[in-house]
């Protein structure tokens, strides 16, 4: 029996803003996404593009990261999708 994968992941929307979300099937969520399944932010703001995806065997430890990553900064977000861990450092410092 194989371990469920939970996917936290960042799409970056047309408007330059990025949505940071969770999902067990990642290539689904990111068409559902596309083609407005859902109400709310990325549909006012499509297309949108997957910059950053991080797997988990853990569904709680995945939730922590999304609720963690959702209250960063747009230059804290942008740090981890270019995988910049010591700009990321540095932003995680200031107040």
């Amino acid at each position: 029996m194989s371990k469920k994968e939970f996917c936290v992941y960042i799409l970056k929307c047309a408007d330059d803003t990025f949505y940071t979300g969770m999902t067990i099937d990642l290539e689904k969520r990111i068409n559902e996404h596309n083609y407005q399944k859902y109400e709310g932010y990325t549909s006012k703001r499509l297309p949108v593009k997957l910059v950053y995806s991080q797997k988990f065997f853990d569904f709680d430890e995945a939730m922590r990261a999304e609720k963690r990553i959702k209250k960063w900064s747009h230059s804290k977000k942008q740090a981890l999708i270019d995988g910049d861990f010591e700009k990321l450092k540095e932003l995680s410092k200031k107040k």
